[in-house]
């Protein structure tokens, strides 16, 4: 058998959440920097709206990324793909893009926003210095309707990241952002991926 004819599981795997990714853009065309902003605006309005003692966490926070609109799709082999902003003291610093491949059972697609709350300066320092910051397990998942009111408890405030995971119909069961690549991209980049 011809070695070059061979498709390897991992060249399949890879191929496929490669055009999932690109099924699931999220563009927002002309004048994409004025559109994501009014989306992050949009997004933490309804974090606070929903979640009121969310407030005093994003007001204390060093840092805020908001992706406004996380797009999650696949048939076997999924992948998310979401852009977003970084806030210092409520001024947008950076882009980003958000990107997260999947195996595993699943059909369908979904979206959802993700608000990543930086507590202390050593973890938004590290995530602004990495080319690609991967979310790892030591994020902490703050879960309104799990019991934990945002902000309230000292578990809320002994975590460097807090992430809030929520969708049209509440918090996303199942969603969350281990694995997720988060990539700094120019301004006039956005909406082209």
């Amino acid at each position: 058998m011809d070695k070059h004819k061979v498709l390897t599981r991992r060249a399949f795997v890879g191929g496929a959440a490669l055009f999932t990714l690109a099924a699931c853009n999220n563009s927002t065309s002309t004048n994409a920097t004025q559109v994501l902003e009014g989306r992050v605006n949009g997004t933490l309005n309804e974090l606070i709206t929903k979640y009121p003692s969310a407030g005093p966490l994003l007001e204390n926070a060093n840092g805020v990324l908001v992706i406004p609109v996380m797009t999650q799709a696949g048939l076997g082999v999924g992948g998310s793909y979401g852009e977003g902003a970084l806030r210092i003291r409520g001024q947008t610093v950076d882009y980003y893009s958000a990107t997260q491949a999947s195996v595993g059972f699943q059909a369908g697609a979904r979206q959802y926003a993700q608000v990543l709350v930086f507590q202390t300066d050593k973890a938004l320092g590290d995530f602004r210095a990495a080319p690609g910051w991967v979310a790892g397990a030591g994020a902490f998942y703050a879960l309104p309707e799990n019991g934990l009111s945002f902000g309230a408890d000292t578990v809320t405030y002994n975590h460097p990241i807090l992430a809030m995971i929520f969708g049209e119909t509440g918090i996303m069961a199942g969603a969350a952002i281990e694995g997720t690549k988060y990539t700094r991209i120019i301004p006039s980049a956005l909406g082209t991926r």
